[in-house]
């Protein structure tokens, strides 16, 4: 018999309104923005990537009507690079501690901060 094992959130470097390039799967090539991101499953939602269809029933009283709709699944993080802000290439981005004490993420082929 399997057990659930809680594992801890891992640590991403990829925030909400991130653009990011999809390196793998499907998708492949493909661009979006980061709607949500999910550290706990190691996933993320990005706009216009991984749709799925899903059959809903109707529902009067929320103004739901019935059929089948396409929406925006989870995608895993390991899938996704980041693009860089400033000089536009996808890249991975490093962690450095300021003298203020926050930690930003620089981008590791121009070296500006993602972070504002």
């Amino acid at each position: 018999m399997k057990t659930d094992v809680r594992k801890r959130p891992q640590r991403v470097k990829i925030k909400k309104n991130d653009m990011v390039r999809v390196i793998a799967g499907k998708d492949r090539g493909k661009t979006g923005k980061v709607l949500k991101v999910f550290p706990g499953n190691g996933t993320a939602i990005v706009e216009n990537i991984n749709f799925v269809k899903k059959a809903t029933r109707p529902n009067p009283n929320r103004n739901i009507k019935g059929g089948i709709i396409q929406k925006e699944a989870e995608i895993q993080i390991s899938n996704l690079m980041l693009i860089c802000p400033e000089c536009n290439k996808f890249t991975r981005a490093g962690l450095e501690k300021l003298e203020d004490g926050r930690r930003v993420r620089l981008c590791k082929k121009c070296g500006a901060m993602i972070d504002k």
